[in-house]
Parts: C-alpha cells; sequence; structure tokens
C-alpha cells in the first residue's frame, strides 16, 4: 500500500493550519457525500451543535474523537482525510467499510475551539472531566460510547512542541499511548491489544520518520477519558500528534497521522495484533520535555558589569488575534541548559546581546534583539 500517494488521493484541501473551528467543519459534514451520514448528537456549553459521522457495516466498531481540546487540531484535519478515502469507493475503502462500523466525532469541543483553548467554555478540562460528567460535552461523548459499544477506542490529541524523543534530540512528531487501567500499571487482555495494535502502527511509522515517535506516559488518572474507557474494558489509544521540523501548521504530522489511522485498521482487518509486543511497545522510547522552538548558543551577556558566556531559550506563544493563530516568541529561560535541544539553533559565536530594553534575555520578553549592533532577530529569526 502506497501511503503517500493514498494521502495525496484523500487530503481534504478546505481545512488547514492550527485554527480550525466548527465553521471550517461543518461544509464538510452537510457535502452532498456524506450529510446522510452526520447527526447532531448534543450541544457544547455556547450551544454549538456537536456533530457526529458514522459509516461502515462492520461488527468491528471503532469510536474516534478529536478536539476534544480546542486547540488540538491537527487530528481533525486527518480524520477528514480518512473520511474522504471512507467515501473514495476504492478497494480499500470497501474492505474497511464491510469489516468496521466508525463512528466519529470530529469536534468534541468546539468553543474550545473557537476561542483555541484547551479548556471548554466554562473553563473545563474535558480529559479530566470523565467521572464526574459535569460539563455537557462530556457526557456526549460518554454517552455515545455507552450506546454504541464500541470494540477500540481511538483517543485524538496534540501534543506541544517541547516534546522530544527521550535524549535523542529528535523532536516526537506521533506518540501514542495504551493507557493504564489501574494504578499499577498491569496489563490485561484489554490493554494488550491497544499495545499490539500501537507496536504495529510504529513498525509502520518508523519507516517514514525513524526516530520520531514517542510513548506518551502511561500514570493512571481515572479522570481522563483513555483510562477510564481502558478500566471499562474497551481498548483505547491515545494518539498525539506532534512536532515535525518547521512544520508550525502541522501539515506533514497531519499525513502521519492519517498513515497511522490507515494503518491501524488494515492491522486490525488482518487481525495481526495477536501475541504479546508489549516489550516491543515499552522498546519505543517516551516522551520526554527536551525541546525549545529556539535556542542561541554562546551568547555574550553584561550580567551585573561582568561578561559571562551563556545560552538561552525562546517559545513560541500561540496567540489568537484577529481569528488567526500569531506565533509570537517570548524568551524563557537563560544558562546552561544541558540536555535541551533547539528546533532552531543559532550559535552566537560569543557575540555580545543587545535589546531595547535593558540588554538582558529576561523572561516573558518578546525575542527582538541584536548581536554586536549587526545581526537582528526579530520574533526568533533573522531579519538582517
Amino acid at each position: 500500500m502506497n501511503l503517500e500517494e493514498l494521502f495525496s488521493q484523500n487530503k481534504e484541501e478546505t481545512i488547514k493550519g492550527r485554527y480550525i473551528t466548527l465553521e471550517d467543519i461543518e461544509p464538510l459534514l452537510k457535502k452532498e457525500s456524506i450529510k446522510n451520514d452526520v447527526k447532531i448528537i448534543g450541544e457544547s456549553v455556547l450551544g454549538k451543535p456537536i456533530y457526529s459521522y458514522q459509516k461502515g457495516n462492520g461488527n468491528f466498531k471503532i469510536y474516534l474523537w478529536s478536539q476534544m481540546h480546542g486547540n488540538e487540531s491537527t487530528t481533525t484535519k486527518a480524520l477528514f482525510d480518512f473520511i474522504n478515502l471512507l467515501n473514495s469507493g476504492s478497494d480499500l475503502a470497501k474492505q474497511l467499510l464491510d469489516t468496521f462500523t466508525f463512528y466519529c466525532i470530529p469536534m468534541l469541543n468546539p468553543d474550545g475551539a473557537k476561542l483555541y483553548t484547551r479548556a471548554n467554555a466554562n473553563d473545563i478540562d474535558l480529559n479530566r472531566d470523565s467521572q464526574n460528567l459535569t460539563q455537557p460535552e462530556s457526557k456526549v461523548l460518554r454517552a455515545v460510547f455507552e450506546e454504541f459499544k464500541p470494540d477500540f477506542c481511538f483517543n485524538l490529541h496534540d501534543q506541544r512542541t517541547i516534546f522530544g524523543v527521550a535524549d535523542t534530540g529528535k523532536p516526537a512528531t506521533v506518540s501514542f499511548l495504551a493507557p493504564s487501567y489501574n494504578e499499577e500499571r498491569e496489563v490485561n487482555e484489554s490493554r494488550l491489544k491497544a499495545i499490539n495494535l500501537i507496536a504495529g502502527i510504529n513498525d509502520v511509522l518508523q519507516e517514514y520518520i525513524p526516530g520520531q515517535i514517542g510513548r506518551f506516559d502511561d500514570s493512571f488518572n481515572i479522570n481522563c477519558i483513555g483510562d477510564t474507557f481502558q478500566y471499562l474494558g474497551v481498548p483505547t489509544i491515545l494518539f498525539e500528534a506532534g512536532h515535525f521540523p518547521d512544520d508550525y501548521d502541522r501539515e506533514i504530522t497531519r499525513k502521519f497521522i492519517f498513515f497511522a489511522l490507515v494503518s491501524s485498521f488494515t492491522i486490525l482487518c488482518e487481525n495481526d495484533i495477536v501475541g504479546n509486543r508489549n516489550d516491543k511497545y515499552l522498546n519505543i522510547p517516551q516522551n520526554n520535555v527536551a525541546f525549545f522552538d529556539f535556542m542561541f548558543k554562546n551568547v555574550k551577556i553584561n550580567y551585573d558589569g561582568i561578561e559571562i558566556i551563556t545560552n538561552f531559550v525562546a517559545q513560541y506563544k500561540e496567540e489568537l488575534i484577529d481569528n488567526k493563530i500569531i506565533f509570537n516568541a517570548y524568551i524563557v529561560e537563560v544558562g546552561d541548559l544541558e540536555g535541551y535541544f533547539g528546533h532552531r539553533v543559532y550559535d552566537a559565536k560569543k557575540a555580545l546581546y543587545k535589546d531595547d530594553y535593558n540588554n538582558y534575555p529576561n523572561q516573558n520578553q518578546k525575542a527582538d534583539f541584536n548581536l554586536n549592533g549587526e545581526t537582528f532577530f526579530v520574533n526568533g529569526m533573522i531579519i538582517k
């Protein structure tokens, strides 16, 4: 199977970038080709519709949801790419639709998506509300789970650019987790199915992004939806769409999430998750907070009248301004920073740091400065 070609054929070109709202996906849900498979299954805190898409005639039931966190949109894009595949009429689509019934919630948190926030309009993290079910969005997700009775759950998320693959210096472009079902993090039959499937997906993705796949921390938290569903006996996989070099719009990562989805269902079709692949799963390196967006090395700084050579780092804040996501770089730390990496690294070669403030890279200060009055940086990037 040529996954690159498959993605190219099915990519939904009308949605791109990081800011994906209900207004962006509603036209897709109302397309003539899929509207009969779409329902409104509930409302958000602010009364926005929560849509479902259900397709397939198979006995194997798959439950997928995206944008539980409103500012995590990469998997929403990939999910629509996959929906296009299901409606393509191809032999693969027919095989998938004969084997599975897919139940998708493309955007669980439309209010958070509009505000570009993790939480919903009540400032509640829906992924910490799986037990109390205080929010309408959480109740919708749980009601579908109980009515649909899935055989597998796919919990689709994004993760920040700070995550790398262990201490390798490579970004965690895609990460996975088979959530724990108890405090002891034991492996029962249900969790093993998720573990085995992740091991299979990893085998596929390593061909495309070798060394850039991570394993998310499996500490148990029953308030998290994945842990709850795993506890209730349904194999559940957490997807985390992360950073690929220079891909801040996550259009390249989107492709790898699509690869992961297609590979998941191909593996399940072939019943290729039998046995015990826990060792292979555990050999996937863990996610580690190891990256900053910018790292400036060997910078001369005048510190209380003493010149020192040190390093500093800056990180983007994704700020919603006039309905656009603006990446603004702010200085976050100064020091040795041993063990950390930068997605963009600049060696100042002992040039003197200067800025329009106090000639010191203070925390939370915009990354606008110059070196020796000759090399100028605005928003972390060289301008001349």
